[in-house]
């Protein structure tokens, strides 16, 4: 039978995710495109102090888009003191959310390589990735996150082929062409990761271009983890809730509806980015080589979304 004494001490290395961030103030900046970063009056958390590295990627080499801010920006953070080289891709107008995560890391000794362009063109695609593999020295990590959601609108007639297009291209059309690239260079035991999204289970009103295209996503997710299956590369998904990152605003919401919305909520809050990062290192580590063609949701227990 266990004493008090040690389950006192077992559970002073649990985090509560009822209480985590429950001091943070939810505040979004207007809705814009880009959205920065740090522009938000209460910024993302994205494991500048809390993510602790253990050597997990040592020697690895990794492609991350839409690595300025969010969930991608956690996720440079976390592979990078998990050891691994990273490079990352973002809009040239996101360049000072870039700016402020090279600081940062910089700080703790880590370079970043940035490699600025727009995914919606095919050919800069094709080009990144080798300039990735040459910046690196190799590429074994490819993390298809960079995303798009058109303004929240439940009125289907309203949606435009040029937003419908838009978001398509972002979404699924870009990481083709990445993946497409990726998988000439990359060797035998690499991981490929995608951003999908948990409308993908949990239906969501309002957002019928972003849920279709994260359809698509999981899809590619589950037929490239069979077919990169005779290269040896691992193919898988993370699909997050609705997490506090600038795609938020990008897709109009306000701070009172996102306050309003997070009541809702199983933990009554939305996922912070950090809370998404271990995740993406998991599909990551070498060790997990029967791990392919999965999509883990992380949604904080959530059932459905509806905004209002």
């Amino acid at each position: 039978m266990a004493s008090t004494n040690s389950v006192s001490t077992q559970s002073q290395n649990l985090i509560d995710p009822r209480t985590r961030f429950s001091d943070l103030e939810l505040s979004l900046p207007p809705q814009d495109f880009p959205v920065l970063q740090r522009d938000f009056p209460t910024k993302p958390d994205s494991g500048e102090r809390s993510y602790k590295g253990r050597g997990r990627l040592t020697g690895r080499r990794a492609l991350i888009t839409g690595g300025d801010s969010g969930i991608g920006r956690a996720t440079v953070i976390a592979m990078a003191r998990e050891g691994a080289k990273v490079a990352i891709n973002y809009l040239p107008d996101e360049e000072p959310d870039a700016d402020d995560l090279a600081s940062f890391l910089a700080k703790e000794g880590i370079q970043i390589i940035r490699l600025p362009g727009n995914l919606l063109d095919e050919e800069f695609c094709a080009k990144l990735v080798s300039k990735a593999e040459k910046a690196l020295g190799g590429l074994d990590i490819l993390v298809n996150n960079a995303g798009r959601t058109g303004v929240l609108n439940d009125d289907i007639t309203t949606y435009t082929t040029e937003q419908w297009d838009t978001v398509f291209r972002t979404n699924v059309y870009a990481g083709f062409w990445l993946t497409r690239a990726a998988v000439k260079c990359m060797p035998p035991g690499s991981s490929i990761i995608w951003t999908v999204s948990d409308v993908v289970a949990n239906p969501t009103s309002g957002v019928h271009d972003y849920a279709a295209s994260k359809g698509a996503v999981a899809s590619l997710v589950q037929t490239l983890g069979i077919s990169l299956a005779s290269k040896g590369i691992r193919v898988n998904g993370v699909a997050p809730g609705i997490t506090y990152t600038p795609i938020l605003p990008q897709g109009g919401l306000t701070t009172e509806i996102l306050n309003q919305f997070a009541q809702g909520l199983p933990l009554r809050r939305p996922a912070q980015p950090v809370e998404l990062a271990p995740v993406y290192v998991d599909f990551a580590d070498a060790t997990m080589t029967y791990t392919s063609g999965g999509i883990w949701s992380n949604n904080g227990g959530a059932t459905a979304y509806t905004f209002s």
